[in-house]
């Protein structure tokens, strides 16, 4: 099993879950999040005022799927998550050793 962890801009978030769901995701997690990359601190103009922006807003996805489909559902995000600006993201990918449904008591695979 995988981890997918996909930080992503904000309002792609429907449309990437959209995608996700038609790719076979049966569940995922999301968290509003700050942070900065390559963009760092950039200036924006308020009410006539110039000020420096730190942190952009983003959305931070976590999903475990299986091995088998990690490839494919990581195309999905890239494509859909895609805007050919600074900032669309990043996806790490990390090895899951175990997974376990608290209702069921269900491991592996068949948890998630």
């Amino acid at each position: 099993m995988k981890l997918i962890i996909a930080t992503i801009k904000p309002f792609k978030l429907e449309e990437v879950r959209e995608a996700l769901t038609e790719a076979g995701v049966r569940g995922l997690m999301v968290t509003e999040i700050k942070g900065f990359g390559a963009q760092s601190g950039h200036t924006e103009i308020y009410r006539g005022a110039e000020y420096v922006v730190n942190f952009v807003p983003k959305v931070k996805l976590e999903l475990v799927v299986a091995d088998a489909i990690a490839d494919q559902i990581i195309e999905v995000i890239t494509k859909t998550a895609h805007t050919g600006k600074i900032g669309d993201g990043k996806i790490f990918v990390l090895d899951v050793e175990q997974a376990v449904r608290v209702r069921t008591g269900e491991t592996g695979d068949d948890a998630i």
